[in-house]
């Protein structure tokens, strides 16, 4: 057995707001400086990019796919919605099965298209189900929280979705949004496997694998992933690796113009229309949550592995160079250099040493330290804007930050002490 840094849901160049850099050598080569070592292939039922997956991968054993130059491996992946505004993740054995599903698929929607790399499709969840168990493949809730077009945002239960084929749905996408902390206090969610995965529309690091999932496989197929899904008792996913739901764009309750956070309270007595400015106030993932959970406290099913939060190593050196944006050219040589140095960004944010990490570089050390010590505050996120993490340098001025955005309109939960991969 061998632990693999999975993320399973990504698009394509010809999905509406992808990068146009989003092409699977770029992707292969960007994975493995991130630390990732399987990816989803994006946007399969699409022609144009079946063709490109095609060209760029290929078949070695088992239904595991290789770059033809790069050591990454893929898994055959898509996204659709449903006629239910509800998206959904599938995942296939091999391109026999991508052509097979495609079939099936287009009389029901605007499939090559470009902009259509996720087809909305004018049939059912249940239909869509149907045709993938019918392939051999699997399918699931994408970003299973998120206000707009999840199971949550429309529907209390899976099964309300997903109807006879319910039975055959193994495995739920938290989005970024929420975490297992939050989810598992629906005890509907115990019956499923959390994957997290980064929806990821451009290549780079600082978008590919900033959530991430961690399997102990055989070999990185399908077939292990499938049975990992399905199999949850014998403990195959050993890490989710994401963003603390506070950064997630659809966390609170919020005005969609001018982001004004409310509780939930307060937009049902402003009728769901903000008073500042009069725009559309959007339900929040936590207060969907709350209002749908079972459990007041956190718990969990005995299966269900640890939740890692992360920050992306940009943003961390962003925020120890007072940059504004993570692109910036002395951010991004600084990150080149680390990870140069240390293979990949996933190493530098959680497994090396700290004292190595000041011998390349101090300052990033330092704020990589108090991030580990749990030392981060967000504003939080809402409306369809990320939430902002800070990192503070100690406790007693991680103590005052937290006091000053308590003191807002946004009280900060207490975040513990963040744990490296290995002691996990």
């Amino acid at each position: 057995m061998k632990e693999y840094n999975a993320d399973l849901h990504m698009h394509g160049k010809h999905s509406g707001g992808v990068s146009k850099n989003m092409e699977l050598p770029v992707m292969a080569e960007q994975a493995m400086l991130k630390g990732l070592h399987i990816l989803g292939t994006a946007d399969v039922l699409h022609r144009a990019w079946l063709e490109h997956v095609k060209a760029n991968i290929v078949e070695e054993s088992n239904g595991i796919f290789k770059h033809k130059k790069f050591d990454t491996n893929f898994i055959i992946q898509t996204e659709v919605e449903c006629s239910d505004h509800v998206h959904h993740v599938i995942l296939l054995p091999d391109l026999a099965s991508a052509e097979s599903l495609r079939e099936k698929m287009l009389p029901h929607g605007k499939i090559d298209s470009e902009g259509f790399g996720r087809p909305k499709l004018h049939c059912n969840a249940e239909f869509i189900a149907q045709s993938v168990d019918e392939v051999g493949g699997i399918i699931g809730p994408a970003h299973a929280f998120t206000p707009y077009f999840s199971i949550y945002a429309h529907f209390n239960r899976p099964e309300e979705v997903y109807k006879s084929m319910a039975d055959k749905i193994y495995f739920m996408e938290l989005g970024l949004s929420a975490d297992s902390y939050f989810a598992d206090l629906m005890k509907e969610d115990w019956n499923y496997s959390f994957l997290t995965n980064s929806d990821a529309h451009s290549p780079w690091p600082f978008r590919m694998g900033r959530e991430f999932t961690r399997f102990k496989l055989k070999e990185p197929s399908f077939k292990e992933i499938k049975k990992a899904l399905k199999e949850k008792e014998d403990k195959k996913i050993v890490l989710n690796a994401g963003l603390d739901p506070r950064e997630g764009k659809y966390h609170r309750t919020a005005c969609n113009i001018c982001y004004t956070k409310y509780s939930a309270d307060q937009a049902l007595q402003f009728k769901w229309r903000c008073p500042k400015c009069k725009g559309a106030i959007k339900k929040g993932v936590k207060e969907r949550i709350i209002e749908l959970a079972d459990y007041k406290e956190e718990k969990h099913p005995s299966f269900r592995p640890p939740y890692l939060h992360i920050i992306t190593l940009a943003e961390i050196i962003q925020l120890s160079l007072g940059k504004r944006e993570p692109n910036n050219k002395e951010v991004q040589q600084k990150w080149k250099d680390l990870v140069e140095r240390f293979d990949n960004e996933i190493n530098v944010l959680i497994d090396v040493k700290i004292d190595e990490l000041k011998e390349a570089d101090k300052k990033t050390a330092e704020f990589v330290d108090a991030f580990r010590k749990g030392f981060v505050v967000y504003e939080e996120g809402g409306g369809g804007l990320y939430g902002k993490p800070s990192i503070s340098m100690n406790e007693k001025d991680f103590g005052i930050a937290k006091k000053k955005i308590a003191e807002g309109e946004t009280k900060i939960a207490d975040f513990s002490g963040q744990k490296t991969l290995s002691e996990f």
